[in-house]
């Protein structure tokens, strides 16, 4: 677009261009004939820059474009099953805290981790244990069975706390380990040793009543072997006493057939005297 201006010295004259896209302005002064006036050309060009353009057109037809062509991927890569050894147990409490474990070296408390504890309970066996796994490692803090002996205590001067000792597996070996683990809330402590006590006690009935069933089971097979023996006694004792008939009848034949010799004898003796 090119525009030609004349400029002049007359009294309130005077001119406003504006423009959003120009990208050149040229002016030009042509020679004066008249004193106290010009003449200007400015020359505005409306149009967007020549690879701006041409990078709009190439995007534009980019995408109308459908070329259809598959890449293969170089790696095909299978589905894995990630089991967790979690399985085959029932979540019995699910729990946010941070834990903590007693360095008797150093005699202070180191963190394991901030994550979530649980207390499993195994579906076929019925034994809990009781797992934490950090939040975003998911490696195991702790991990360890709840059995009769253990209790939990609150922690002195905190609220949100609780200890207890336990012979711990997250190493990968058994260690005594002296635990602390601290809740966001006072409500959430008193719930994890509520529910810490309620499955130790589970644990001490649940004994029982295995040493209850041993027992019974241990009873009826004394009585089975207590059985055996009065059967084996019996057919012992009917054995001899077969044994005895079979020795007397033996001694009444044997009786007999001495008998028969002397019989014979006595008729040959009156045969004789006859």
């Amino acid at each position: 677009m090119s525009v030609s201006i004349t400029l002049s010295s007359e009294k309130n004259s005077y001119i406003n261009l504006s423009s959003r896209k120009c990208s050149s302005v040229s002016l030009s002064f042509l020679s004066l004939e008249k004193p106290h006036t010009a003449s200007v050309q400015l020359t505005m060009s409306t149009a967007e820059p020549e690879h701006e353009r041409r990078t709009e057109e190439e995007a534009a037809g980019a995408d109308d474009e459908d070329t259809g062509a598959q890449v293969a991927p170089i790696v095909r890569l299978e589905e894995v099953a990630v089991t967790t050894g979690e399985e085959n147990e029932d979540a019995i409490l699910d729990l946010k805290a941070k834990l903590y474990r007693f360095d008797k070296g150093g005699n202070q408390w180191k963190e394991r981790g901030a994550g979530t504890v649980k207390f499993l309970k195994h579906k076929e066996t019925g034994k809990v244990r009781l797992v934490m796994r950090q939040s975003k490692t998911l490696k195991i803090c702790a991990n360890h069975l709840v059995i009769p002996t253990m209790t939990v205590q609150e922690h002195a001067g905190n609220e949100k706390s609780c200890v207890w000792h336990a012979a711990d597996f997250a190493d990968g070996e058994l260690k005594d380990e002296f635990f602390c683990i601290r809740f966001a809330s006072i409500e959430n402590c008193k719930t994890f040793m509520e529910t810490f006590q309620e499955v130790a006690e589970s644990q001490k009935k649940k004994e029982e009543n295995e040493d209850a069933s041993k027992a019974e089971e241990e009873n009826e097979d004394a009585s089975k072997a207590a059985g055996l023996l009065e059967k084996l006694s019996v057919e012992d004792k009917k054995s001899e006493e077969k044994s005895e008939e079979k020795a007397e009848e033996k001694t009444k034949a044997d009786d007999i057939k001495e008998e028969k010799p002397s019989d014979d004898a006595e008729k040959k003796d009156e045969t004789a005297s006859a």
